[in-house]
C-alpha cells in the first residue's frame, strides 16, 4: 500500500512579520518541531513555507496534489479569507491541529507568551468558514507534547490514506460468497461502483504456477517461523507442510496483485481444484502483516478490515457467536482466523481434522483476544448503494484461561449497555454477522474514517 503522505500548512499573519520580525524564528522552529513529530509517527510530510497571504496559500496548494490530506497548523491568528479559496480548491480532507507552543497560560503569562500561543482563534475563524462552505474538515486539539493530540492527528492522516486505498484498491476472493448468506452479499460490479473497490478472483489455474514458484528454502523458513511463533499442540509434519505451501501460495497471490485484503470460502476448497488444504493460518498471518481478511467470501468486510488495519494494526476480523446473558458479555469466535498481533500470548498451533470438503486436514492456530478496550466495527449495506458504519466501544475480557475452548478462537466482550439492548440496537441498524475488532481508543478516528468514505455513522 502507498505510504501516508500529507501536506503540512503553517498559517500566519503578515502583520506580525511587519511589526514583530523577531517572532519569525520562533515560529519556524515550532512548525519544524511539529513536522518532525509527525514524521516520527510514520507520516510522510510535504511541507509548505509559512503562509500569510492569499497568493502564498495559492502557491502552497500546488505542492499538495499527491497528498491524501492537509494538516493545518495555526502558528498565530490567520484571517480565514486569505486561505479559504485554496483550501476549498484542494478537495481533500483538512485536519486542524489545534495546539500551541506552551502547555500553560496562567496568571504568570507574559506578552511574549500571548503572542506565541493565540492561534486557536484562527482555527475557530477558519473552521467556521469551512463549515459554511460545506468543506470536510476534522479538528484535534491538545498540547503537542503533553497530550496524545499528535497521535490522533497521525491516525487521521492514516485514515485518509486508508479511505483512498479502499476507494481505489483491490480485494481478493477465493471461491464464491457462501451460499445463502445475504447480509454481506454484494456483486463485484456494485462494490466497485458504490465504493470503488475492485474484486480480484483467484483462478484455480494459478495454483500450479504459484506452487512451482515456491522454493524449499521459503517453505523451511516458514515452518521454522511457525514453530517459534506458536505454542505447539498436536503436531502433524505433513499437515504443517501443506498448510505452509497453501499459505505461501495465497501470500504470493496477495503480493502480486497488491491486494488490500482477501476473503475465502472454506466450502469451495477441494483437491480437484488443486488445493491441498484450507490455509486458515495464512488468513491470520495476513492480518498481522496488514492485509485485510473476512471469511465466507465476504469481500466487503475484507476490504473494510484491510483499510482499518492501515490505521490500527491491532485489529482483527471476527464474529459475534454467542451471547452470555448471565455474564452480560458476547462471545467472539470464527473457524480459525484471528490476528496473532492481538492474541493474549502465543496462539496454539495444532493439527485439526477437516470435514467440510474433500481436502486434507490443515494445521490451525487458536488463541484468545487480549484484554483491553476496543471498538467493534461493522460495515453494512443498509440501502442500495448506501452503507452504514456501526461502531460500539467494548471492554475485552480475559479469555486465555478456559478449560474447554483451548482449540477455538475466543474472546468475550462487554458493551457499555446491557447485552440484550446492544443486540436489539445492532440488528435494528442492520448490522451484518461479520465484524472487525479494533483495539484502543479508536472511536473518534473510526468515525472520521466513515465520514471520509461517505458512510452513515451509527454509534451504539
Amino acid at each position: 500500500m502507498q505510504p501516508t503522505k500529507i501536506g503540512f500548512l503553517p498559517l500566519y499573519l503578515k502583520l506580525y512579520d511587519e511589526l514583530f520580525p523577531e517572532m519569525r524564528e520562533t515560529m519556524e522552529k515550532f512548525s519544524s518541531d511539529i513536522q518532525s513529530e509527525l514524521l516520527s509517527k510514520g507520516i510522510e510530510v510535504i511541507p509548505a513555507p509559512i503562509c500569510r497571504t492569499e497568493e502564498e496559500f495559492k502557491e502552497a496548494g500546488k505542492t499538495f496534489t499527491d497528498c491524501s490530506a492537509v494538516v493545518c497548523l495555526h502558528l498565530a491568528y490567520s484571517p480565514s479569507l486569505e486561505s479559504i479559496d485554496t483550501l476549498v480548491s484542494l478537495n481533500k480532507p483538512l485536519i486542524m491541529l489545534d495546539t500551541t507552543m506552551n502547555s500553560s497560560f496562567g496568571k504568570d503569562a507574559t506578552v511574549d507568551d500571548l503572542m506565541n500561543n493565540h492561534g486557536i482563534h484562527g482555527v475557530q475563524d477558519l473552521c467556521s468558514l469551512l463549515k459554511r462552505k460545506g468543506v470536510q474538515y476534522f479538528v484535534e486539539a491538545g498540547h503537542w507534547q503533553e497530550s496524545d493530540v499528535l497521535d490522533r492527528v497521525a491516525n487521521l492522516c492514516k485514515a485518509t490514506n486508508a479511505a483512498n486505498s479502499m476507494k481505489g484498491g483491490k480485494v481478493g476472493l477465493i471461491g464464491k460468497s457462501f451460499h445463502g448468506m445475504g447480509d454481506f452479499a454484494i456483486t463485484p460490479e456494485d462494490l466497485e461502483n458504490w465504493i470503488g473497490t475492485k474484486v480480484e478472483p483467484f483462478k484455480t489455474g494459478q495454483i500450479l504456477e504459484l506452487l512451482n514458484s515456491l522454493t524449499e528454502e521459503e517453505i523451511k523458513k516458514e515452518i521454522e517461523h511457525d514453530l517459534s511463533a506458536f505454542d505447539l499442540g498436536k503436531y502433524d509434519e505433513d499437515a504443517h507442510r501443506r498448510t505452509v505451501r497453501m499459505s505461501l501460495v495465497v501470500r504470493k497471490w496477495v503480493e502480486q496483485n497488491d491486494l488490500l485484503g482477501f476473503s475465502m470460502n472454506f466450502a469451495d476448497f477441494d483437491r480437484s481444484k488443486g488445493f491441498e488444504c484450507v490455509p486458515f493460518m495464512e488468513a491470520s498471518k495476513a492480518m498481522a502483516s496488514g492485509t485485510g481478511y473476512a471469511g465466507e467470501g465476504d469481500v466487503l468486510t475484507a476490504a473494510f478490515c484491510g483499510a482499518l488495519l492501515q490505521i490500527f494494526p491491532a485489529s482483527s476480523f471476527t464474529e459475534i457467536f454467542c451471547p452470555d446473558w448471565k455474564g452480560n458479555t458476547l462471545f467472539l469466535s470464527h473457524m480459525g482466523e484471528m490476528n496473532p498481533a492481538i492474541s493474549d500470548g502465543k496462539m496454539l498451533m495444532t493439527a485439526k481434522d477437516y470435514i467440510f470438503s474433500d481436502i486434507d486436514s490443515p494445521m490451525m492456530a487458536y488463541g484468545s483476544f487480549r484484554p483491553g478496550v476496543a471498538v467493534l466495527a461493522n460495515l453494512a449495506q443498509t440501502e442500495e448503494g448506501k452503507f452504514t458504519l456501526i461502531l460500539s466501544e467494548m471492554e475485552v475480557l480475559e479469555g486465555r484461561s478456559v478449560e474447554n475452548l483451548e482449540e477455538a478462537i475466543r474472546g468475550w466482550i462487554r458493551p457499555k449497555i446491557p447485552v440484550d439492548r446492544f443486540l436489539e440496537k445492532y440488528s435494528e441498524m442492520g448490522g451484518t454477522h461479520h465484524q472487525v475488532l479494533v483495539y484502543g481508543d479508536s472511536l473518534r478516528t473510526l468515525t472520521a474514517f466513515g465520514k471520509m468514505m461517505n458512510f452513515s455513522i451509527s454509534i451504539i
